[in-house]
């Protein structure tokens, strides 16, 4: 028995949560949402994207909870799960400063492991 026939449900979420995490345009919203809430016109306006490959990301992301969202006036106003993707995030960081030895994570393209 292999591990996804042992796991089928798991790895569909974890496919679904890291697939979340491996498209540039979502991973570009989570930074920009990580140290402010924003609207789909702020982050529009940051990332300089149309609002509606935005607004398409927010949902996939919002589907898995990776982002929140409320109600202020006519807008809605988006933000990280506080309880889970940040510390997440904070553990990625720390993880690449000790670990990761490639160029690329320090913001260099380098193609590979140096």
């Amino acid at each position: 028995m292999n591990v996804l026939s042992s796991n089928p449900l798991n790895y569909k979420a974890y496919h679904i949560f890291f697939s979340n995490l491996a498209n540039p345009l979502r991973i570009e919203i989570i930074l920009s949402l990580r140290n402010k809430s924003k609207s789909v016109n702020d982050i529009t306006e940051e990332l300089g994207v149309e609002q509606s490959k935005v607004s398409h990301a927010l949902a996939s992301l919002k589907k898995c909870r990776i982002v929140e969202s409320r109600r202020q006036g006519k807008q809605i106003i988006y933000s990280l799960n506080k309880s889970t993707i940040e510390p997440m995030l904070k553990l990625i960081d720390k993880h690449a400063s000790r670990n990761c030895k490639c160029e690329c994570c320090v913001g260099k393209e380098c193609g590979g492991m140096k």
